[in-house]
C-alpha cells in the first residue's frame, strides 16, 4: 500500500504499521512540557504505527531537529502530511496556508495542555473551506478538565518511568531539598524566595535546575545551588535530593511531568495543591499538598526530621505512578491514537 494512503488499522497487536499518524507541536523547547509529551508519544506509538513528527514553529530549536527526525512542513518541497491521524499536541493550524494544501486527514485529535479557552475555540471550530473533520479533544488532567469546564477525554501526559529509578540510600551530606523546571520567571513563586533563605539558615540544602531567574534574588551561600536548565538529564538530578519542592508563579501546571518523574524516583514531593498533579496526591501518603508558605515550611521541618517518613511517603509516591502509568493504563492511552 502507498505510505499516503490511510485505511483503518486491522486490530490490536497486528500490522497496525498501515496506520499514519501524524505528530505536530512547536519544537522550540528541548525542556518545555509539550515538546516532551510529544517525543515521548512518538517513542511509544512507533513501536507498531508510522508516526512522523512536524514543527508548527518556525523558531524550531535546532537541538531537537538534530536529535529528532522533525520535519518543517513545505509544501514546495511535497514535504507534508499525507492523510491519516492528525495531532496537533500543543500547538495548532489556524492562520497557516499549508493546512489548505495537504490531504484531509480521517481524524483529527487535539492535546490541549495549557490553560487557554480561545485556542480551543479557534482549533475546534472548522473553516468550511478546510473540510476537516471534527477535532476530538485531549485533555491531559481532571483538574484542567473542571478549570475549562470542556468535554474530552482525559489522558495524563505520558512518562517512561523505567527513566527513574528509586534512589539507593544517599551518602551522608546534608539534607537536601530541590525542584527542577524551565528557567522562566513564571515557574518560580515570589515567596518562595523567603523560604529558601530560611531552609538555608536551618542547615538544608537548597538545590534547583531552572534557577537562574532566582540568581539575583537569593544571596549566595555554600549549600545553595542554581543550576541552569537541562545541565543535568532529571533522571540524574532528582535523585541527588531528598525531597522534592514544587510551587510556581503565574504559570499554573495542568499536569506537572517534574512532579511525576520525582514521584518515580521515590521521593516525597511537597507541591503547592493548585495543579493538576494534585489529583494524584493523597497528603501524607505518597506526598504532601499546601496553600501557604508557613505551611510548606512546617512539612519540609517534618520530613527533614523523620527519614522514616521520607521512605515510606517516597515508597507510595513510586507505587503511584506505576499504577498512573502502568502497561494497560498506556495500552489505552495508545489505543486511542492507533484507532
Amino acid at each position: 500500500m502507498p505510505a499516503n494512503e490511510w485505511r483503518d488499522g486491522p486490530g490490536q497487536g497486528q500490522a497496525s504499521a498501515a496506520i499514519m499518524i501524524h505528530l505536530f507541536n512547536g519544537f522550540q523547547n528541548p525542556f518545555g512540557g509539550s515538546e516532551r509529551e510529544t517525543l515521548e508519544l512518538y517513542r511509544l506509538l512507533g513501536a507498531d504505527a508510522q508516526v512522523r513528527l512536524w514543527a508548527t514553529s518556525s523558531r524550531v530549536s535546532d537541538e531537537l531537529m538534530r536529535q529528532f527526525p522533525v520535519h518543517r512542513v513545505s509544501p514546495v518541497t511535497r514535504d507534508v502530511p499525507d492523510g491519516g491521524t492528525y495531532v496537533f499536541l500543543g500547538a495548532h493550524w489556524r492562520n497557516k496556508i499549508w493546512p489548505y494544501l495537504i490531504r484531509r486527514p480521517r481524524r483529527l485529535i487535539y492535546v490541549f495542555n495549557t490553560f487557554h479557552p480561545k485556542i480551543i475555540a479557534l482549533t475546534t471550530s472548522m473553516p468550511r473551506l478546510l473540510g476537516w473533520p471534527d477535532a476530538e479533544l485531549v485533555l491531559i488532567s481532571d483538574f484542567q478538565k473542571r478549570m475549562l469546564q470542556v468535554e474530552g477525554v482525559v489522558h495524563p501526559s505520558p512518562i517512561d518511568i523505567e527513566r527513574f529509578s528509586p534512589r539507593l540510600a544517599r551518602p551522608d551530606g546534608p539534607f537536601t531539598v530541590g525542584r527542577l523546571s524551565r528557567d522562566t520567571a513564571d515557574k518560580h513563586h515570589a515567596d518562595d524566595v523567603a523560604l529558601y533563605d530560611a531552609l538555608l539558615a536551618d542547615g538544608v540544602a537548597v538545590r534547583i535546575q531552572g534557577g537562574m531567574p532566582l540568581k539575583d534574588r537569593l544571596v549566595p551561600h555554600p549549600q545553595l545551588e542554581l543550576l541552569p536548565q537541562g545541565q543535568f538529564a532529571a533522571e540524574q538530578f532528582l535523585p541527588t535530593l531528598d525531597v522534592f519542592y514544587y510551587r510556581t508563579g503565574s504559570h499554573v501546571e495542568t499536569f506537572g511531568r517534574v512532579v511525576f518523574e520525582a514521584m518515580a524516583c521515590g521521593l516525597p514531593v511537597v507541591c503547592h495543591s493548585h495543579g493538576g498533579y494534585a489529583d494524584h496526591i493523597s497528603h501524607g501518603e505518597n506526598g504532601f499538598l499546601f496553600e501557604t508558605t508557613q505551611q510548606a515550611a512546617r512539612i519540609l521541618a517534618e520530613l527533614k526530621a523523620d527519614p522514616a517518613l521520607r521512605a515510606d511517603v517516597g515508597h507510595k509516591a513510586r507505587q503511584t505512578v506505576e499504577q498512573l502509568f502502568s502497561p494497560q493504563a498506556l495500552r489505552q492511552l495508545l489505543d486511542f491514537y492507533r484507532r
